[in-house]
């Protein structure tokens, strides 16, 4: 019998009802339904205790690999773990791959793309973290391999499993706030200085030596060769845009998933940076405004989205000003969807709906739209686990819906860096007035690094 079951065909952003029938990918192995053999990339801290806590300690965890070996020491130590453990992703699939059904790719988001890829080309299902990749490039190119390699994939925008966003969409799909022509997101962060993001004072900013446990030029992969900093690494790398994407990119998957889903937002045309503080070169600012266009379809006319982070003077931006909401912090939500009946709003990972008006709440309350989207249970780690077996549809983060979010977000982080307006041609995946910045739609990689470029011939 082969070894991995899994879903055939493609299912949509939501997650069809039904299970699809399984076939196999060609490996020998355990049948649907048995225990499967799931590995982690990315071992350290809390982001490898949530795959741990949710599920996938209920198959066989058979390998770990981490960059930094004391970085991880404590999870491994608390889940008294005898499996191999590796340092570089690479050489774990060499030594182990054929016993490998699924992985967690848990990594900064620089190198999702690599790991996530060398997984794919082995026939291994695959949940990497949000945002999926560092470039377009890279997103794209992920869409492609999950058509050729047919695997189970998942992103880890947690709430995208959770009811409250299904609630959202029904509401909106119901037509309970009307038409919708424009999305407030926010978050109130970097804390810049603090334990997540670094406020450097130089760029490039100070060296230090490399500590015990890390494999430095491991970590950095496919970003170019530069000296350890502990601005860097184990948790500021999000502040520097090599490595990391700034507030958008840890958030932007989660807060704007709930409209992006809704109203059905496929790329935007354009996006504008209409403001931002100033910053080092190569350091994300401490507050910015971004603008996203989105055209038109036939279920609805233009949308425009603002993404705020970092302090704001609310009584000059995020101004609503209906259904009793004066800005986009109303109720302390993170996300408001405004419509010609009213606003709908949800937090930052989405979350059970808000709806401002109250007579309209009380109207949802008593007459909740009908469930017309399928409910997960256990959460997005045995969601895709199920998957997997074939004992439940293709997760509804997959890696299409997954990528398509993430180039979304990505655009954002781009006009945000270069403080400038982003004319995106979605089919030729160009942007045409900065030509330019097409260098950073697909970045150049380190040699030894470069993965993909098989799937576009």
């Amino acid at each position: 019998m082969k070894r991995r079951n899994f879903l055939a065909g493609t299912a949509s952003a939501c997650a069809a009802s039904s299970v699809f029938p399984a076939f196999s990918i060609g490996k020998e192995g355990k049948p649907a339904n048995s225990k499967l053999n799931v590995a982690f990339i990315g071992s350290g801290g809390w982001i490898a205790q949530q795959p741990y806590k949710q599920g996938c300690s209920d198959e066989n965890l058979v390998a770990f690999c981490d960059v930094d070996s004391e970085h991880c020491a404590e999870n491994l130590k608390n889940w008294r773990t005898t499996q191999p453990f590796f340092d570089d992703f690479r050489v774990m699939f060499d030594k182990m791959g054929k016993e490998i059904d699924a992985v967690v790719v848990s990594t900064p988001d620089h190198t999702h793309f690599a790991a996530t890829l060398a997984a794919m080309e082995r026939g291994i299902h695959v949940y990497t973290q949000k945002p999926l990749t560092h470039n377009i490039w890279q997103a794209r190119t992920l869409v492609k391999a999950k058509e050729r390699y047919k695997v189970v994939t998942q992103m880890g925008n947690q709430g995208h499993a959770g009811d409250g966003i299904r609630q959202s969409v029904e509401a909106y799909r119901a037509g309970l706030i009307g038409d919708v022509t424009q999305v407030y997101c926010r978050n109130s962060g970097p804390q810049m200085g603090g334990q997540h993001f670094a406020n450097p004072e130089t760029m490039p900013p100070p060296s230090a030596p490399v500590p015990k446990g890390l494999s430095w030029d491991l970590w950095l992969g496919p970003a170019q060769e530069r000296p350890f900093s502990k601005e860097y690494h184990p948790l500021k790398w999000r502040s520097f845009y090599d490595f990391g994407l700034g507030m958008l990119g840890d958030w932007g998957c989660h807060t704007l998933d709930t409209p992006v889903w809704a109203l059905e937002l496929d790329p935007p045309t354009v996006v504008e940076c209409v403001s931002r503080t100033q910053s080092l070169e190569g350091v994300i600012p401490t507050g910015s405004q971004i603008k996203f266009h989105f055209a038109g379809n036939n279920k609805r006319g233009p949308v425009t989205l603002d993404w705020f982070d970092g302090p704001q003077d609310w009584a000059k931006v995020g101004r609503i000003d209906k259904f009793g909401a004066e800005n986009a912090t109303h109720r302390g939500l993170a996300c408001w969807m405004v419509g010609s009946k009213g606003l709908l709003g949800c937090g930052t990972h989405a979350g059970v709906p808000t709806l401002a008006d109250e007579q309209l709440h009380q109207e949802w309350t008593k007459n909740t739209p009908s469930q017309t989207l399928p409910r997960v249970e256990g959460g997005p780690f045995r969601e895709w686990l199920r998957a997997i077996k074939g004992e439940g549809p293709e997760p509804g983060s997959n890696f299409s819906y997954g990528a398509k979010l993430t180039e979304i977000v990505l655009l954002g982080v781009l006009a945000q860096r270069f403080n400038t307006r982003i004319e995106w041609d979605a089919d030729s995946g160009k942007i045409t007035n900065h030509p330019e910045l097409n260098a950073f739609v697909k970045e150049p990689v380190r040699t030894g690094w470069s993965y993909g470029e098989d799937l576009w011939k």
